[in-house]
């Protein structure tokens, strides 16, 4: 073979198939469809409580923004979450209404923060965060401090079958 077939002889590049994605192995990158709509994931953050782990992940599709939380507890645990305006201050309180629905405090603590995509920007942070659930626990409320903020968070439980991802990257 002479020089110039080596140096323009095309070379078939090998792809590997993207990884098999689970609720727990969500990526920055990767199209999650729920209830008949695609989303992009933008953002990932990763929260440690102790040696407890669990994910956040920012879904966009136009201007709508959810978030997809995942656990593995006993189970794996799934919910959607839409941010919503409440006004509370720390110490979070034992219960609290919205939307003319008791809460009650499930746990709280305070949680090492590691972001991706857009949620890059909380890497290395801690947030402290309260988790609250209706009597019937079909709808949650969740607040986390960033700083001197509060945000709060409304959602309600899904399962996993109610989501399909595509990976985006390997």
């Amino acid at each position: 073979m002479g020089l110039f077939s080596k140096l323009f002889s095309k070379k078939e590049k090998q792809r590997s198939a993207p990884e098999e994605r689970t609720t727990l192995s969500i990526a920055v990158g990767d199209i999650v469809t729920y209830d008949l709509r695609d989303y992009e994931v933008v953002g990932k953050i990763t929260y440690r409580d102790g040696s407890y782990e669990w994910y956040g992940y920012q879904l966009l599709e136009g201007r709508d923004t959810l978030w997809l939380s995942a656990e593995m507890d006993d189970e794996l645990e799934l919910g959607i979450y839409k941010k919503i305006q409440y006004p509370i201050s720390k110490p979070y309180p034992k219960e609290l209404t919205y939307d003319n629905k008791t809460y009650y405090l499930e746990e709280k603590g305070t949680a090492s923060v590691q972001g991706e995509g857009r949620s890059s920007n909380l890497k290395d942070t801690e947030t402290n965060y309260a988790d609250y659930s209706a009597d019937d626990g079909s709808h949650f409320l969740s607040f986390e401090s960033w700083g001197t903020e509060i945000e709060a968070s409304y959602g309600y439980p899904i399962e996993s079958y109610e989501l399909k991802i595509l990976a985006g990257t390997k």
